[in-house]
């Protein structure tokens, strides 16, 4: 009886032995599995969110660069950054960026992109983001037959060597490419004003200002519609008529304009690529925008040149935009805060 009672237990000892023999060696490789599988997981993990981290860093990139206007910054520490150390002119920025803070209540301002296009690109910028509609003259007229009236009215042939800034694009096809310019404007001018929400008008700003095909066709159109404008005036003076404002005469007095074809050449068609507005073009896209641009020149503090309005003489009905400059080249757009 004991030796089938030892014999019963040895025998299950060895299936038991047996059996976790077999178990163990599961185990073993089900953990080695695991194991691999988490060693696999973890990398991938560290590899997809490597990955994610340079693709989310070159969007922004990428959309910072193709950012027209930047989001609002603090004014005084922009001033801060961009005017460090202690000569005269870094300590007469920030005394004027200063006086801009504590006295005109202005808090914060938006980088606008430093190009040729810059002052167009704010003054359009604020149009659009305001929600401020066509000037009354425009809406009087379809300004997408305006190329064609300039030739077969007018008799302007040389428009054909009008020129689109950094294109420099002159030819037969100027027609065609200028009514492109003046859809583009008038379709989203009319899009953005009749958007009454602030912020969707924003979000739409900012992606359309973010697309610089699209918002070189704009400053274009505008260019154009300048051109058109210094034309008529041109006609009225030469059939001794008063010109519809001062500042046509002033325009057309300089030796450098001193008749649309110049004005053309020797002024809108760099527009874009090597220079930017001067101050008398100013004085006439705000005429021409029905807008009093008021300009700060933080090169001219503690001057009377300090504030300018371009034009000087406007209507009282006319929306107000600001723009702040520290060379009369490039501009920024400032946010005013009570």
């Amino acid at each position: 009886g004991r030796h089938e009672v030892w014999s019963w237990t040895t025998a299950t000892k060895q299936s038991l032995c047996l059996m976790w023999q077999k178990v163990k060696v599961q185990l073993l490789l089900s953990m080695s599995f695991l194991v691999a599988v988490f060693w696999y997981c973890r990398r991938l993990y560290s590899f997809l969110a490597q990955l994610l981290k340079r693709w989310s860093n070159y969007l922004q990139r990428k959309l910072i660069r193709n950012l027209g206007v930047l989001t609002e910054v603090d004014l005084l520490g922009y001033s801060a950054r961009e005017w460090k150390g202690e000569t005269k002119q870094a300590k007469h920025m920030r005394e004027a960026y200063a006086e801009l803070f504590w006295s005109y209540h202005i808090k914060y301002l938006r980088q606008v992109r430093r190009d040729n296009y810059c002052v167009l690109r704010a003054v359009l910028f604020q149009l659009f983001s305001q929600g401020i509609p066509f000037p009354s003259w425009m809406k009087e007229r379809d300004i997408l037959k305006l190329p064609e009236k300039l030739l077969y009215s007018q008799g302007c042939n040389w428009i054909q060597q009008y020129s689109f800034g950094p294109e420099r694009y002159t030819g037969s096809n100027v027609f065609g490419k200028l009514r492109k310019c003046m859809e583009t404007l008038k379709t989203n001018w009319t899009e953005i004003s009749a958007t009454k929400d602030p912020e969707e008008r924003g979000n739409m700003c900012n992606m359309l200002f973010s697309d610089e095909t699209k918002e070189h066709k704009l400053y274009e159109a505008i260019k154009f519609i300048m051109l058109y404008e210094v034309v008529e005036a041109y006609e009225q003076i030469k059939n001794r008529e008063e010109p519809p404002h001062n500042l046509f005469s002033l325009l057309l007095a300089r030796d450098s304009s001193s008749d649309p074809l110049s004005f053309m050449m020797n002024h809108l068609n760099s527009i874009g690529d090597s220079i930017c507005l001067d101050q008398v073009d100013l004085f006439l896209l705000g005429y021409l925008l029905e807008v009093k641009i008021r300009v700060y020149r933080l090169h001219r503090f503690n001057t009377e040149e300090f504030q300018v309005n371009y034009p000087d003489e406007y209507r009282r009905e006319w929306n107000e935009i600001s723009l702040l400059t520290e060379d009369d080249r490039y501009y920024h757009i400032p946010l005013f805060r009570t």
